[in-house]
């Protein structure tokens, strides 16, 4: 069974349209081979919602672009391929529809169950890797089940356009389970107006903090921005061929971009491929500034008229 879909809602831990109790479910699925890939969506998804329910959107297991630009993971992760040793696939589900306030508090009480289906799958099966991707206010979801995993628990995470403050994810990574685990911050200006408008609405920890995408100085932090030509051209050495932005604006670029879930695949399915420390030293020391896309001169797409060329 490569994917296990999973629901924290009213009810508490369930597997998604199935009476099966949910950690029996877990123990079973962790029997197998094969890395174990925990998926989390972001705000405005609800599984009870059938409208909303990511497990027929992102989650789902066609190869398509839908009307919103989202693409559905689980196949540009290598799953649904019907190789034996393609892994587990944990999609797990939680309830973010509403505001902001109550999608985090309901992220803070998924991410108390997450921490239970890692501890059961570690238990389970100590010896497969376990790696988290998260989308948005997931994020926060993956981080607070690090305040209560032990270490080890969780080898590699990958935080695409991460809806946390800074120093929430920081106390994260300094965790038990935070400090040996990887986490790759995957960051672009495109999603500067959405940090904006979260730090303007979720009140921060600490005065003046800002969303985890001004980058987290930690040893095992990888602070990736997608929309640096520096960093693009960097992650070709690395196997990593993604395309370059096409708008000011986006809060999904960090999965929607042409090549960049093959990267990630790729991060969790080769991880000695792809060091941490070797990312880090090719990779440029500082983000763009804030704005620095939003208000860039717009690039010329086509040639000047002869006229113009000759008054310049």
């Amino acid at each position: 069974m490569p994917i296990l879909r999973l629901n924290a809602g009213r009810g508490g831990l369930t597997v998604h349209g199935s009476p099966a109790a949910a950690l029996p479910a877990v123990r079973n699925a962790a029997r197998g081979t094969g890395p174990i890939m925990v998926l989390i969506h972001g705000f405005k998804y609800d599984p009870e919602d059938t409208a909303f329910s990511p497990h027929t959107s992102i989650f789902g297991t066609e190869t398509r672009h839908q009307k919103d630009g989202n693409v559905q993971w689980l196949r540009h992760l290598g799953f649904c391929s019907g190789n034996a040793n393609e892994g587990l696939a944990i999609a797990f589900a939680w309830r973010a529809r509403g505001n902001l306030w109550r999608a985090e508090s309901s992220a803070r009480v998924a991410g108390r169950h997450l921490a239970e289906v890692i501890g059961l799958m570690r238990r389970a099966a100590p010896n497969r890797p376990i790696h988290v991707i998260s989308h948005s206010m997931g994020s926060e979801v993956i981080f607070e089940a690090l305040q209560t995993l032990p270490d080890n628990a969780v080898q590699r995470i990958i935080a695409l356009s991460g809806a946390t403050y800074a120093i929430r994810a920081v106390e994260a990574m300094q965790s038990p389970a935070g400090r040996t685990a990887e986490l790759f911050n995957i960051t672009s200006r495109e999603n500067d107006i959405f940090d904006f408008m979260y730090e303007r609405l979720i009140a921060p920890p600490v005065a003046g903090d800002r969303a985890m995408s001004v980058g987290l100085a930690l040893p095992n932090v990888v602070n990736l921005q997608l929309d640096c030509a520096r960093t693009l051209a960097a992650l070709t050495r690395f196997g990593g061929h993604v395309a370059p932005p096409a708008r000011r604006m986006c809060h999904w670029s960090g999965y929607t971009r042409l090549g960049a879930m093959r990267f990630y695949a790729h991060l969790l399915r080769n991880p000695q491929a792809v060091l941490l420390l070797a990312l880090q030293q090719v990779l440029p020391d500082a983000a763009a500034p804030r704005w620095s896309r939003m208000f860039a001169p717009p690039k010329m797409t086509r040639p000047l008229p002869m006229a113009q060329k000759r008054a310049s």
